[in-house]
Order: C-alpha cells, then structure tokens, then sequence
C-alpha cells in the first residue's frame, strides 16, 4: 500500500479533480500541482467561479439549457425563430451548434438518450414537454440534433413518433461524408449514410 505524500485537503483537489472527463489520476495530480503552484492567479479565482456557479447556475424550465437565469438567455432572445425548435441530447451539444452560428432557432434539451440497456426510457428524458411546447409556441419545424449512434437513432424515431399527432415538420440532421473528408478514412456507417443521403448536384 502506497503511503499517502500529501495531506487530506490536497488528495480531495486530487481525487475530485480525477472525476474530470479526460483526467484520470496522473493528469489529476499534475492539475493540483498546477493550481497550487498558482494559487492566487489560478487556485482562489477558480474555487470563486466554482461556488458563483453552484450559487446561481439553474436549469432552464423552458429548453433544459443550464444559465444564470431562467427562463435562459437563447430562450428570451427576440432574434430567434420561434418556429424553428432544435432538439439535442445535451447542453454540450447545444453550445457546439451555437458554435456554429448557423441557425438562430430555440432549443430543447433531453437530458440524454434513450438506452434501454442502461435504464434510460422516456420518463428520464425531458420528452413529456416537447409536443407540449411544439403545440403552444406553434412550431412549425423540428429538427432532431441527436447524435449518430444507436441511442440516437432510437430517439429520433421516438420524437418521430410522439410528433405524428401534430401538424409539425420534422426534419434531422444529415450524416455523411464531413468537409474535406477523403473517402478512403471513413468508415463504412459513415459512407453507407452519405450514400442513403445523397443530394441532386
């Protein structure tokens, strides 16, 4: 058994900062290391923005997007289509495509995707107050943003199915061949997709 070099606080940083997507132990350790090293440029504002975040960040009641304030910013932006509603697994996924900038539409986020392997159904995604919100704020589309795996697909068929009362388009993301992409690199779902796809040139 390993002795312990480091008092309780600094191996709580070190096990907490382990939980982290992408750290495991070894980067863990060298982030603490780092943040004490640091401690009044890096360690003090962190632990600040840390508690700030944890005071006032809230879920969105509206979309499911996490900010400071709720109903949140994309939901009372003017700017936006009301009629347009982008439906995407997780907030992650939200912020990418608000990356993008390529739609200025609202947003309704599940939470997750349906894995009935894992015990995910639809009572522990946020799936009850989609055809709620696509009936009173009259959307005229959805676009089903989840991502291209099985989980995915199960959950768009599923909104598919649950918006069919409804006078709704409902469209999807494409899948295919990415910008730039040489064919000889990708893989067989990907090209199999682009085919299934394929557009008028």
């Amino acid at each position: 058994m390993a002795e312990r070099i480091a008092g309780p606080e600094i191996e709580r940083l070190i096990q907490l900062l382990a939980r982290l997507p992408g750290l495991g132990p070894r980067s863990a350790r060298r982030a603490a290391l780092h943040l004490i090293r640091k401690r009044e440029e890096l360690l003090s504002p962190l632990a600040d923005a840390m508690r700030v975040a944890h005071d006032r960040i809230v879920v969105c009641t509206d979309c499911g997007n996490i900010d400071t304030s709720n109903p949140c910013a994309v939901c009372c932006d003017p700017r936006r289509d009301p009629t347009i509603l982008l439906v995407v697994e997780t907030v992650a996924d939200l912020w990418a495509l608000e990356r993008v900038g390529a739609m200025r539409a609202r947003y309704h986020v599940l939470g997750g995707a349906l894995s009935p392997l894992d015990g995910v159904g639809p009572k522990e995604l946020n799936l009850e107050r989609l055809p709620i919100r696509v009936e009173a704020d009259g959307v005229r589309e959805v676009i089903i943003a989840v991502n291209a795996t099985v989980d995915g697909q199960t959950t768009a068929h599923y909104i598919t199915d649950l918006l069919t009362h409804l006078e709704v388009k409902v469209t999807r993301l494409a899948h295919g061949v990415p910008v730039g992409g040489e064919l000889d690199y990708l893989d067989e779902g990907t090209l199999s997709a682009a085919i299934r796809q394929r557009t008028v040139f």
